[in-house]
């Protein structure tokens, strides 16, 4: 049996890809969630099945800041993999139109903001509606998926995928099959990479948006870990203070525009 860490050498190329050539997308990203987050606005994200998960990694933790604002609707994520709460329900409405709306109806959109949306193969009606629906209320929208699935065909009505509707596209470059190995006698690949691939999409976003803050002369209350020094476990409830002050701001323009 071989010990070569194969899955890990993929992963590595793909982020050695990822670095090499979406570099100056997501210097524009950064650019857009710092100018967002400034003028007292929210970097949405958004995802429905394994792509919930990039969003959750995004906020809150260590290493994240106020300003970031996951949008996880729990009919769109899973806590069991069969019967209520279960992947079926999940994968059935995820492909079911007409229904993101209702949801996002009841989020803090406001024009200004940016929505980053995640889908691996970007055709799910989720994604592709929730990135819809915030470009027509002005927000700056970001397709987090990978270029490898635009041969396949669309699945909207529209005729559209997630990089059709958005403004711009970060490319993870992940393989359509998202599973990397292959392994002797077994007929389908293993080893899933787009959630990874992703969450490391998430964090670029995040330290190269502090870092366009920080050129700037802003500081933002930032999720800390009790083992940096000066911090202790008390040091966060600014952040959460802070999250919830700004939540409620967003929430009263976003119900003076309806």
């Amino acid at each position: 049996m071989s010990t070569q860490p194969a899955y890990t050498r993929r992963l590595v190329e793909l982020l050695d890809r990822l670095a090499t050539t979406q570099n100056e997308i997501l210097d524009q990203v950064a650019v857009r969630c710092a100018d967002a987050v400034q003028a007292g606005g929210l970097i949405h994200l958004f995802g429905s099945g394994h792509s919930v998960l990039p969003t959750q990694d995004a906020f809150p933790r260590y290493g994240s800041f106020v300003g970031l604002h996951p949008l996880t609707d729990p009919r769109l994520m899973w806590h069991n993999v069969l019967g209520p709460g279960g992947v079926r329900e999940l994968l059935w409405l995820e492909r079911t139109e007409d229904y993101v709306d209702k949801y996002l109806a009841n989020q803090p959109l406001n024009a200004g903001d940016v929505l980053v949306v995640y889908s691996h193969g970007g055709r799910n009606s989720a994604g592709i509606e929730a990135a819809m629906y915030a470009g027509e209320r002005g927000l700056f929208t970001v397709a987090v998926t990978s270029s490898e699935s635009l041969s396949r065909p669309a699945e909207h009505s529209t005729g559209k995928r997630l990089a059709d509707v958005c403004d711009v596209m970060v490319d993870t470059g992940v393989p359509v099959e998202d599973a990397l190995i292959t392994v002797e006698g077994w007929d389908r690949p293993v080893g899933g990479s787009s959630t990874v691939v992703a969450s490391v999409v998430s964090h670029e976003i995040i330290t190269r948006t502090a870092a366009v803050l920080g050129s700037r002369g802003v500081v933002l209350p930032t999720f800390v870990s009790p083992t940096v020094a000066g911090a202790t476990l008390a040091s966060n409830n600014e952040v959460f203070a802070a999250h919830r002050a700004l939540l409620h701001a967003a929430e009263g323009r976003a119900i003076q525009e309806r």
